[in-house]
């Protein structure tokens, strides 16, 4: 899984670092989010390998499980929130984009793009910034072995604080991509009412609806993907059977896969893009030729 991501992560990272690529602040956008996807892997498989190794007792330092504690888990949320963010960045930029036709800016949209990048990332820490001071390593006997486990205690203030920004973090991008993807469609249907007057709008609507089906499908998919992420957040307590516990981690792994899609949802249904990512690819295998 690390491999994959990292080769994907990599042609998304190197894609996006193209001029052609970052024209308008969408490619920014994708850019700075594959950055922190990337990240986002590297430090969901330290935390796997670290579960892994700390339950084998072979990690057993109890500085290093207590920095990892406190500062993995808020990284991974912030990391995953700012992917979302950014993508809902680029469906609004796109939508403008539609509305604007010839008049859109793409000088001001680059301007906008790296503001609102920094804006977002700052304003997730900040929603996040509360997590590690409600964490603690404690250690567990069980027979003749040692564990030491991450705890996060929260007060009922601090837990309905957490539900409303995990459902604001999630429901919110995803809202924001879907009314952009009607809108686009909506604003489309409209235009070519004006030139073709044979048809009706809902008749246009409908043309331009399977047109651009993949932009109503594709987060709608990704809701789907993110749910047990939803699901795992609101679950409280320890899990004692070992097959809650696989259900648990599975769904919890699951849950990160949307952020790691940007190949598959922006790059590869992109002309740009995709052209940009053979340049990459060709560069590449040259470099390895010599």
């Amino acid at each position: 899984m690390l491999i994959s991501e990292l080769i994907m992560g990599s042609f998304c990272i190197t894609t996006f670092q193209l001029k052609k690529s970052r024209e308008v602040g969408c490619g920014y956008y994708l850019f700075i989010s594959s950055i922190s996807s990337m990240c986002m892997i590297i430090i969901l498989t330290i935390k796997f390998w670290q579960l892994v190794l700390s339950q084998m007792s072979i990690i057993t330092n109890r500085s290093i499980l207590f920095i990892n504690c406190i500062s993995i888990e808020i990284i991974l949320k912030s990391c995953l929130a700012s992917s979302e963010w950014l993508n809902a960045c680029v469906a609004i930029e796109r939508m403008f984009n539609v509305i604007k036709g010839t008049t859109f800016n793409k000088i001001k949209s680059k301007i906008i793009a790296k503001c609102i990048t920094f804006i977002i990332i700052i304003l997730i820490k900040l929603t996040h910034i509360h997590d590690p001071f409600h964490r603690k390593s404690i250690n567990d006997l069980d027979g003749d072995q040692q564990r030491i486990w991450c705890l996060s205690q929260y007060s009922s203030t601090i837990t309905k604080y957490n539900t409303f920004i995990t459902l604001f973090h999630f429901l919110v991008p995803f809202s924001i991509n879907l009314i952009s993807a009607f809108v686009i469609i909506i604003v489309a249907a409209r235009r070519r009412v004006r030139i073709e007057s044979r048809q009706s709008f809902m008749q246009l609507f409908q043309l331009k609806l399977k047109k651009y089906k993949q932009i109503i499908f594709a987060p709608i998919i990704l809701l789907i993907l993110s749910l047990p992420r939803l699901i795992i957040s609101f679950i409280l307590g320890c899990m004692r059977s070992p097959y809650y516990s696989w259900l648990y981690l599975i769904g919890y792994f699951l849950s990160f896969i949307p952020s790691m899609l940007t190949l598959f949802v922006f790059i590869l249904p992109s002309q740009i893009y995709k052209s940009e990512l053979n340049r990459t690819m060709h560069r590449w295998i040259r470099s390895f030729r010599r």
